[in-house]
């Protein structure tokens, strides 16, 4: 007697034209085809957003391997036949419900196919020899069918992200040299036109360099990075190729004495910070009158600081009632401004964690008069640690300031 291999799921789960399909090309697979079980799990979790599989079915997918005996895929005998309890358990203690609608997304992908017994129950049945002549359960016959299709896809994916990864490092690069190259050029005063062409000068430099930053959104596709990125690269060729011109311009001769010139302009105590990661470095810095004597941290009232940098309330979640939502509203600017952490670490092991925070809130409400936040905050560190540096004018200075606008006002 020929037996029919089944075909229809159990109970009230319907029967569609792609389970039709997958059964279809299961049958019409070469029996000497064999691929390595857990090789094509490893690509199938690669494609997994191309396939429409879920990480929690991959873990059913990977419980249900675990049954076949044998590492390599071949042959008749691919229906493993587990129980719930039993796989449950293999997929980490999954509750059965779970169980069930995962093993459906992996019917519908595709990935497996149902051979449901008369009840719904799995199990083997065997000849006199032990062999297993009919087994219902799950078949893993689509894996062996489409693991050429499953490792193209696990190709397509790891080629995409390299190239994903490329384009960032190629605009993380492109930002850290045209940043540098920047200040470079307004600390030399290189001209940045010749005979009535090219930018006016290094500020339309930046504003243009800061507009195509602006345009990176938080998660964007490989395309939409591309043409950013090639942005970048020529802006950082055209700000190159005026430095380069720079140099070809200078009279050979001058050159002793322009290095002269270079070391006594180069100021030891220069706010200018050229961290890649702050991208307003640019110019001059306005600087607050420096005093003696450092306050001890936390020697300011909180609504004393809210009242000179009051900028800093729109940047908390809802408002600022103690010092922890100060600082965590600090945590969020900070990084806004392009202070790096390495600068921001001085500062903090030098002010103190909360008189560092007030800093930066400081630096905050006078943005527009800072051109380079980080850089000005090394400055102030530096002047503390000399002593050459109190928190207390600097607050003063700003409330004052603020009483003078709202009477002008």
């Amino acid at each position: 007697m020929v037996s029919h291999i089944s075909t229809t799921p159990f109970g009230r789960r319907v029967l569609s034209l792609a389970h039709v399909a997958s059964q279809a090309n299961a049958k019409d697979r070469s029996p000497e085809k064999a691929v390595h079980k857990w090789n094509i799990f490893r690509a199938v979790c690669t494609a997994k957003n191309r396939l429409g599989v879920t990480e929690r079915a991959l873990a059913v997918l990977d419980a249900l391997l675990t049954f076949h005996p044998e590492t390599v895929l071949m042959g008749e005998g691919l229906v493993v036949f587990p129980s719930n309890q039993q796989l449950c358990l293999r997929a980490h203690g999954m509750p059965p419900a779970t169980l069930r609608r995962h093993l459906a997304v992996l019917v519908d992908c595709g990935l497996i196919i149902r051979r449901d017994s008369p009840n719904g129950k799995r199990y083997a049945r065997k000849d006199r020899a032990g062999e297993i002549e009919l087994a219902f359960g799950f078949d893993l016959a689509p894996l062996v069918v489409r693991a050429e299709e499953f490792e193209a896809l696990a190709e397509e994916v790891l080629a995409e992200d390299r190239a994903l990864r490329l384009v960032r490092e190629q605009i993380t690069i492109c930002r850290r040299d045209i940043c540098k190259m920047i200040a470079t050029g307004m600390e030399e005063g290189v001209s940045t036109h010749s005979e009535g062409q090219g930018p006016a000068d290094w500020t339309e430099l930046h504003e243009l360099y800061r507009n195509i930053v602006g345009r990176i959104p938080r998660s964007a596709p490989r395309t939409v990075l591309e043409g950013i990125a090639t942005e970048l690269s020529l802006l950082a060729d055209e700000i190159l190729s005026l430095l380069e011109n720079h140099i070809k311009s200078q009279n050979p001769s001058g050159n002793e004495s322009h290095s002269e010139r270079h070391i006594q302009n180069s100021k030891p105590d220069s706010l200018i910070d050229l961290d890649p990661r702050s991208p307003e470095s640019r110019g001059a810095i306005v600087e607050f009158e420096p005093q003696p004597g450092r306050m001890p941290d936390r020697a300011y009232p909180l609504g004393m600081v809210l009242d000179a940098c009051p900028d800093i309330i729109d940047y908390s979640r809802g408002g600022i009632s103690n010092w922890r939502d100060f600082q965590a509203a600090v945590a969020v600017v900070r990084p806004m401004l392009g202070i790096s952490p390495s600068a921001w670490l001085d500062a903090q092991s030098t002010l103190g964690e909360t008189e560092a925070a007030v800093v930066v809130a400081a630096i905050l409400q006078r943005a527009e008069a800072i051109t380079s936040a980080g850089g000005y905050l090394r400055g102030l560190t530096r002047r503390a640690e000399a002593g050459e540096f109190s928190l207390g004018p600097m607050l003063m200075a700003l409330i004052g300031s603020r009483k003078r606008e709202k009477q002008r006002a």
